[in-house]
């Protein structure tokens, strides 16, 4: 059976709607004239996938400026953006010991931890409509399978060490950002009265309910109640920003049917418009693995590529995968270029972004890749190949990238200080 399948209905839909994916200038009349020149407040944004990325044409041999060492195959899509991108490398998750869990534990340096993300949405996300968007996508097959990790539900993890839920699919984070509410700010007050009362009854009865169940039920209730602290949480926003209007969309709203790589393309427009109109200051955002397999009509699963070694096919599979990621985060960087922020400047100007995952290739869970880009990065100076000291642990790197947010924070978890290399 040939590897690559033809799927005309994908490509006709994803022609049908590019007009809205590509539509994006528009968004410059979200600055109002108001708020123009007034000083625009950083913004952070963390991408993350599943399993790592091809070792032998991903990866760079040498350090030192892009211009001058050249780009991988792999990196290649990024040729545009070379200077505005950073390459970090020999970083390593010392809590992490999943070898299918690229996403688990990844912020948060360690399973059942809060992610740096959440810790930074406490102070950034302050005056924001959302203290953060948490997005992830839903997957064909097991988040195991698509490298995600077992118990992974996004990127992000609460202060109480639980898996955030997030949204799954363009047109949910659509209704997020432009519908508007329709309940006043006493309806909702009252609304939250009525959630928290019943909530602490269910608490209750959840107590004794936990001595019968077995492990897999009782992980199961406990994302039940997560989501119903979730929803308590959103409410308490909701009420705050009640009368403050949302803004106008002006494309219509996602089908449902959209995956992968047009799925991925739709997100990212909705996380610029999410950081434009300041409904959200930090965003952390699971990519989609199966799905994106299967837009670019690659019929081998995701963890069977990950074993790339063992096929010609896979390792082509692999790559072509490879260059197609990158293709879309130099997309994502493109459209931060063109946006503009409060204060006239780019949106890129503002906001420091992450791209990587726990696993460096296959099943491989030390040297992690780690792509930095944004100009909200005060020390770092773009467009280089960093090669940090050996198994430089990963709670440094966001401890790191935390101060450079502007955080007044000096310790992560269990990290050691800020990288002075980076």
């Amino acid at each position: 059976m040939s590897l690559f399948t033809t799927n005309s209905r994908t490509r006709r839909s994803f022609l049908k709607s590019s007009a809205s994916v590509l539509a994006l200038p528009f968004l410059e009349s979200f600055a109002s004239a108001q708020s123009v020149n007034r000083v625009a407040p950083k913004k952070a944004i963390f991408l993350g996938g599943g399993y790592g990325f091809t070792k032998q044409t991903f990866y760079p041999t040498s350090t030192g400026r892009f211009s001058q060492i050249g780009l991988t195959s792999g990196l290649a899509p990024l040729k545009e953006h070379m200077n505005d991108v950073t390459m970090v490398t020999n970083l390593v998750n010392k809590n992490v010991g999943n070898p299918h869990g690229g996403a688990v534990g990844y912020l948060g340096a360690g399973a059942n931890r809060i992610s740096c993300d959440q810790v930074m949405a406490q102070e950034m996300g302050k005056e924001s409509r959302f203290s953060s968007l948490v997005l992830t996508a839903k997957e064909s097959c097991s988040a195991q399978n698509a490298g995600h990790g077992h118990g992974s539900r996004s990127l992000s993890w609460n202060e109480n060490g639980k898996p955030i839920a997030g949204f799954h699919h363009p047109l949910e984070v659509y209704h997020q950002i432009f519908s508007t509410n329709r309940q006043s700010r006493s309806e909702l007050n009252n609304a939250l009265k009525k959630k928290k009362s019943i909530l602490d009854i269910v608490d209750i009865n959840a107590t004794s309910m936990n001595q019968k169940l077995s492990r897999d039920d009782r992980e199961k209730l406990d994302e039940y109640f997560q989501g119903i602290r979730e929803i308590e949480l959103g409410l308490h926003r909701q009420a705050q920003w009640a009368n403050v209007p949302k803004p106008k969309p002006t494309f219509e709203e996602p089908e449902l049917s959209v995956l992968g790589e047009q799925e991925i393309k739709i997100m990212y427009d909705l996380m610029i418009i999410a950081l434009q109109t300041d409904a959200a200051r930090v965003i952390s955002y699971r990519l989609p693995v199966s799905t994106l397999l299967t837009s670019m009509e690659i019929s081998v699963s995701a963890h069977s590529i990950s074993h790339y070694g063992f096929s010609v096919e896979r390792r082509k599979a692999s790559e072509l995968r490879d260059q197609k990621c990158m293709e879309l985060f130099g997309h994502f960087i493109s459209r931060l270029k063109q946006a503009k922020d409060r204060d006239g400047r780019r949106l890129y100007d503002n906001c420091l972004v992450s791209y990587g995952t726990n696993l460096r290739s296959g099943h491989e869970l030390k040297d992690l890749p780690a792509l930095l880009s944004g100009g909200g990065f005060e020390r770092i100076k773009h467009g280089s190949h960093i090669r940090l000291a050996e198994q430089t642990h990963i709670a440094d790197y966001w401890l790191t990238f935390m101060k450079e947010a502007g955080l007044k924070i000096d310790k992560f978890h269990d990290s050691d200080g800020v990288i002075k290399q980076m």
